[in-house]
């Protein structure tokens, strides 16, 4: 795959659920959202299909833009912040 192309949203959540992965949806945020420090009973992944997605992990902050997915581990407090064109993203749960 040509490396300007990025996998389908159908390809993208066959891999997802392949990985275990039982809950999968499309979850769309506007500009500049922020999620405050929150976590999930359980472990989350997020692939980026338009946008980006801030997130603040362990101390550590990482943008994610189109094609590039985040993880996080069940119970990990965690913050987001979408950037300025808002953030449309897969979200896995297992």
């Amino acid at each position: 795959m040509p490396s300007n192309q990025h996998p389908s949203e159908g390809a993208l959540q066959a891999q997802l659920r392949s990985e275990g992965f039982t809950s999968i949806y499309v979850w769309q945020d506007p500009p500049d959202t922020f999620y405050a420090d929150h976590n999930h009973v359980t472990e989350t992944t997020h692939v980026i299909l338009n946008g980006e997605m801030t997130l603040i992990l362990e101390g550590k902050r990482q943008t994610y833009r189109r094609g590039e997915r985040c993880d996080v581990p069940a119970g990990a407090v965690h913050s987001a912040r979408m950037g300025p064109k808002g953030c449309r993203y897969l979200i896995g749960e297992r």
